[in-house]
């Protein structure tokens, strides 16, 4: 059994993880501000250290000027350092070097490892270069207020600075430590924050489309309101859409059944040795019931390229009346055979924008279903206009096939006479609303005028359709 963690894993495909992802982006952004703060501290720890140099040069001088330390030396002593072990040379500035001069210029005193500084060097800080080869030094030199004594601090400019990277290093040196911690406990968190969003996953990989389940998340986050509802809507249009196909194939099967039953019977008859009237009959059952199969057939084909369309081509420019006039004088002979009226009641032309082979199949499908479901002596009529909204100046067209099929019949007791369909009506309409769902249009029965009783009407939207230029 593979662990939740496991099911996360990167497929072989290369997926990427959202949790690395969020990850590296919240590394990096931390490197970036860590490394800001690193910088800003170091040279912040630089500049202190400069300057707690340089007040220590300057309080060196104030000190020995005030103790008057070299009055008491007989003539000029230079005293060596004693080494301290485990002491660097920049700590406590332990490699300081003093100079001093009486009014004259002449040296009273000197200690250090320097080189003896010029004495008319200004007063203040300064930067000098002592020795061969010359070495860089900070000093700062002051007379004393009887102007009789003049005294001079120096430090070694490599001292000073190794003293500034020490205590540079050392004020940077526990986010060197911190960093991994900080990024340990980045990753924990937001695994730990991610743990809804993992369950989230783990629900909606558990959804059968194929079941009456809806997508019920224990996570009360509001953030997933959205999306678990936007599943649940997928859902049930996937719900409804296959219940809808189930029944599409209940009854295609049923449709089927019956005249494949029937030929295998006819046939079954035949070898029997029927008599001649009897096997006339037959056969013409068997023709029969064959065209009827084949007429199935050929809407689940209409079907199946309804549904493929909108994908397969792209919408053009259809002229609808002309179509339908095509279209009626294609079954102006099947009308004239059973006794029906078949006409057209349509403007010159009528541009819409659509499928042209669909809308072909909605004319098709409506016709066939007229005459197929209608009594002989039916009066079909094809009607179709363009509608102009007032406020907007936008273009919608609609289309509808009417009869009077159902119309009293006195023959028959003041009923419409009975009619023998060959199939269902549903198939036909199925199609049509197919073809409408391409075109974001609305079918459906209408309201039939006079002298008319069944009418089936398809509305294209303004959006879709338009005047031809």
């Amino acid at each position: 059994m593979t662990s939740p963690a496991d099911s996360r894993a990167p497929a072989p495909g290369g997926r990427a993880s959202l949790t690395r992802h969020l990850l590296l982006w919240s590394l990096g952004a931390l490197v970036v501000v860590w490394g800001s703060f690193v910088f800003l501290g170091y040279k912040t720890g630089v500049h202190e250290a400069d300057e707690l140099t340089d007040g220590h040069l300057a309080s060196v001088a104030a000190l020995l000027l005030n103790l008057r330390a070299f009055e008491a030396v007989d003539g000029v002593h230079a005293t060596e350092r004693t080494p301290l072990p485990g002491l660097k040379a920049h700590d406590y500035q332990q490699s300081l070097s003093v100079a001093q001069w009486d009014a004259q210029g002449r040296l009273v005193a000197v200690s250090g490892s320097a080189q003896l500084p010029p004495f008319d060097a200004r007063e203040g800080f300064i930067d000098l270069q002592l020795g061969t080869p010359p070495v860089a030094w900070r000093g700062f030199s002051q007379w004393n207020v009887e102007r009789n004594r003049k005294i001079m601090v120096l430090v070694a400019v490599h001292e000073r600075d190794e003293l500034a990277e020490d205590i540079a290093e050392q004020m940077i040196e526990p986010g060197l430590w911190l960093l991994p911690v900080i990024a340990l406990a980045l990753g924990l968190a937001l695994r730990r924050g991610l743990k809804p969003l993992y369950a989230l996953s783990d629900d909606v990989a558990a959804l059968d489309p194929a079941m009456d389940h809806r997508l019920a998340s224990q996570n009360a986050w509001k953030e997933f309101e959205s999306v678990e509802a936007s599943i649940n809507t997928l859902l049930d249009r996937q719900q409804a859409a296959m219940a809808r196909e189930r029944r599409l194939a209940n009854e295609v099967a049923h449709e089927l059944r019956t005249p494949l039953s029937s030929i295998a019977l006819q046939a079954s008859a035949l070898d029997g040795g029927l008599e001649p009237d009897a096997q006339v009959q037959a056969l013409g059952r068997i023709r029969q019931d064959a065209l009827r199969a084949g007429h199935v057939l050929n809407q689940l084909l209409a079907l199946a390229r309804a549904s493929r369309a909108e994908l397969d081509s792209a919408t053009a420019q259809v002229d609808l009346a002309a179509m339908a006039r095509g279209v009626c004088a294609d079954y102006a002979q099947a009308a004239w055979q059973r006794g029906d009226e078949l006409e057209v009641s349509a403007p010159a032309s009528l541009w819409v924008q659509g499928h042209a082979v669909l809308l072909d199949l909605v004319l098709r499908n409506l016709i066939e279903n007229a005459l197929k479901h209608t009594p002989p002596g039916t009066h079909i009529a094809v009607q179709m206009a363009e509608d102009r909204a007032k406020d907007s100046g936008a273009q919608a067209a609609w289309l509808q096939v009417c009869d009077d099929g159902a119309r009293p019949h006195p023959e028959h007791g003041g009923a419409p006479p009975p009619v023998v369909a060959v199939d269902s009506l549903h198939l036909g309409h199925e199609i049509v609303a197919r073809v409408a769902q391409v075109h974001r249009a609305r079918f459906g029965k209408a309201q039939a005028p006079a002298p008319f009783t069944t009418c089936y009407r398809l509305d294209l939207p303004k959006e879709g359709s338009a005047a031809h230029r």
